[in-house]
């Protein structure tokens, strides 16, 4: 195949929002603006207006077409019609490329072969997804199993951390399809500092309220903090997610409603002005955008060694802290308000520095598309192929 011709590329994905959702659409533009020609399947069930919003930021539009129907998060009898609609769009398209992302998403690509839709290469990014479960538990054991009986329809993973590869070869095997780790990347616009308001809270969590987030270990460090300073630190909790009303129901059994604001999802940017510490306290992740996106506003940022995070930070590792640790947190919240705010804006500055050389937009589209080339067949996309390898796997 000639590394000339444009290709027809298929994303299929569940939910339109977070990281994953900006990973398509960052890849969606870049590859459109290198003249391949893009379409998208997702979830009809979430916030349309922001997701058209982001597909119309695509140059030229996804050009192949947008096609959405109802797609539960976890397994469901109402697969076998999303199933079905995908074919119908998978019929219609006939793409090269059909590249999915999540567990349900990259479920969904690899069983692409069974839509009558003619040979296309089936790519995988997990983001996390099915490989956050915890090991040993049922479901984990579940999708594991699942993950090994499609592993035979798959013809690339693309894993956006070492540490899920790593747990890719633990739990599901050695495969001898191609596999490439390329990790998340920021645009070079998205390196410059975001000062705080002359009003913003102490502490910032931006992010989805679910239970991996390890939103409720940072509420309960700010009770500590109270309980052991006498000072009671404001937060503003920007996002949404499952777990709302049972993290409003924890602030104020703890005393914190009157300190403690969520608000809805907004802007990073936006969001970023409203506190003066940034805390993402997760108990699970593989590369995640909201870190990557802190560090290159300079905002200051206290986050929990788990997934991929360790390889953001590299030689800055020291500065994690461990998942699920409320006092451990409280503590090392107290460190970082007693810097002088030079140290930390000093400390923001070469962290944004190492990670600005080794999480480039450009790279991540270079590779993801060199990746697609060497598994299509293109003898021309090896030797470029390997070089982005090792690019990618930073650390």
């Amino acid at each position: 195949m000639s590394s000339e011709r444009g290709l027809k590329i298929v994303h299929v994905l569940r939910a339109p929002l977070g990281g994953l959702f900006r990973h398509v659409i960052d890849l969606s533009i870049e590859q459109a603006a290198r003249g391949h020609k893009v379409g998208l399947f997702f979830d009809s069930q979430g916030d349309g207006r922001r997701a058209r919003e982001q597909i119309a930021r695509i140059p030229g539009g996804a050009e192949l077409g947008v096609e959405t129907v109802a797609i539960q998060r976890n397994p469901h009898f109402s697969d076998a019609t999303a199933l079905l609609a995908f074919f119908r769009f998978l019929r219609r398209i006939r793409p090269d490329v059909v590249h999915g992302h999540g567990s349900k998403g990259g479920l969904y690509a690899r069983l692409a072969r069974l839509s009558g839709a003619g040979r296309m290469m089936r790519a995988y990014t997990p983001h996390g997804g099915s490989f956050n479960y915890a090991p040993g538990s049922l479901a984990h054991r579940l999708y594991m199993a699942v993950e090994r009986a499609i592993e035979p329809l798959t013809d690339l993973y693309l894993f956006e951390s070492r540490h899920i590869g790593e747990k890719f070869a633990a739990y599901v095997g050695g495969t001898p399809r191609l596999q490439r780790v390329v990790v998340n990347g920021l645009g070079p616009h998205e390196f410059a500092p975001i000062a705080p308001a002359s009003d913003a809270a102490d502490i910032l969590y931006v992010g989805e309220l679910r239970w991996a987030k390890g939103v409720d270990t940072l509420i309960s460090a700010l009770a500590i903090i109270r309980r052991e300073t006498g000072r009671t630190p404001s937060a503003a909790i920007v996002g949404s997610g499952p777990d709302l009303e049972a993290l409003i129901e924890r602030t104020q059994k703890l005393g914190l409603l009157g300190y403690v604001r969520f608000l809805g999802p907004m802007r990073v940017a936006q969001a970023f002005t409203l506190g003066r510490l940034m805390v993402a306290p997760s108990r699970a992740e593989s590369m995640p955008y909201i870190v990557l996106e802190t560090v290159a506003a300079h905002v200051p940022l206290l986050t929990t060694e788990v997934g991929g995070v360790p390889e953001i930070f590299g030689p800055y590792r020291d500065r994690l802290v461990p998942p699920d640790d409320p006092n451990d947190l409280a503590r090392r919240i107290l460190v970082e308000w007693s810097r002088a705010p030079e140290t930390r804006a000093a400390r923001a500055a070469e962290l944004a520095a190492y990670v600005r050389n080794r999480f480039s937009l450009e790279n991540m589209a270079e590779t993801v598309l060199s990746a697609y080339r060497e598994a299509l067949g293109d003898p021309d996309a090896k030797n470029f192929s390997h070089e982005a390898r090792h690019v990618a796997d930073v650390g």
